[in-house]
């Protein structure tokens, strides 16, 4: 219930008015039965806009850091989360990654939406990085379609490290359902799910726009701070119309 008070009275109003959001090819998530919303990730308010935008309820996996944040922040951050019925994920080891498995796998078992990043964290520098082959798991278990988006403009609006965020309008882009019905049981083959999700990753590089980097954010992120590297590159803007 307080997700919906939140969705329609508390802060899905707030965000239409701070970030205007626009959003395209909403037709193509389906409005009823299991499906995978994969996005690229570019700022913290991602998490709140899609729900804010989508008809229908989206569960997305959390990282765990998000609920055990210390100070008023990180208890308020917690408290948002919870409310929104998301699930904390521990991003640590190789189990780690089989328990995000199994909590998507019971999102999608009730016929609900699960939102996934499937660069497994916020990009630093507004590029699209190399995904991970959770979301080709979850799809061929659940045998779900999977549905590409890409938010543009986030970024700008709140890039890594701000805490309020700029006055900027997003578009939300979604694109045709992906299917992969043709490699039904073929969720242990490591070619095939890489495969998959390079087909996920390249449709939501045509919905973005962004730079591509064949590389994972989290490895990208370690060199820079051990480079001691601090720059940033901004994300570059797409015309609104």
């Amino acid at each position: 219930m307080f997700y919906y008070l939140l969705k329609y009275v508390l802060l899905g109003p707030l965000l239409r008015l701070v970030f205007r959001p626009r959003t395209e090819g909403l037709e193509n998530v389906p409005s009823s039965g299991a499906a995978i919303v994969a996005g690229n990730h570019l700022s913290f308010s991602d998490h709140f806009l899609m729900p804010a935008i989508l008809k229908r309820r989206i569960t997305f996996l959390a990282k765990a850091e998000y609920f055990t944040g210390p100070g008023l922040k990180g208890r308020l951050t917690a408290f948002f989360f919870r409310s929104a019925g998301q699930i904390p994920v521990d991003r640590s080891g190789k189990e780690a990654g089989q328990a995000a498995i199994r909590e998507g796998l019971g999102v999608l078992s009730k016929d609900e939406l699960l939102g996934i990043y499937p660069e497994g964290t916020r990009s630093h520098d507004g590029r699209l990085y190399k995904g991970k082959v959770g979301v080709a798991v979850m799809a061929l278990k659940a045998g779900v379609p999977v549905i590409p988006c890409a938010m543009i403009g986030t970024f700008e609006a709140q890039p890594p490290g701000k805490v309020i965020p700029n006055i900027h309008p997003v578009v939300i882009r979604f694109g045709k359902p992906l299917d992969f019905s043709r490699y039904a049981g073929m969720e242990n083959e490591k070619a095939i799910l890489r495969a998959i999700t390079d087909e996920i990753m390249y449709a939501i590089l045509t919905l973005s726009e962004q730079e591509y980097v064949d590389e994972y954010a989290a490895v990208a992120k370690a060199k820079q701070a051990a480079a001691g590297e601090h720059k940033s590159r901004r994300f570059p803007k797409i015309p609104l119309g």
